[in-house]
């Protein structure tokens, strides 16, 4: 599935810890870590909002869609340039 949770570069950018977001968001350590390494199948719009609330930030800062050889694409352009 090439779609990538960026989890790991919006805690850097917001200076925070795992362990800190799971207690903040009310998640367990290993559910989040899941999502990190990007081992996760889904995620409920419920968890999803809760840590758009905490990092402040947007669903498309923590998801990415990306390539097949699993590698995110953060240089993918828009279809419409």
């Amino acid at each position: 599935m090439p779609i990538y949770v960026n989890l790991d570069l919006v805690l850097v950018k917001r200076k925070m810890a795992l362990k800190d977001l799971a207690a903040r968001v009310g998640i367990t350590l290993a559910n989040l870590s899941i999502l990190k390494t990007n081992k996760a199948r889904a995620i409920r719009f419920t968890t999803l909002d809760a840590l758009c609330r905490e990092l402040n930030c947007q669903p498309g800062d923590l998801l990415e869609y990306g390539n097949d050889d699993g590698t995110p694409d953060h240089t993918r352009s828009s279809d419409n340039d």
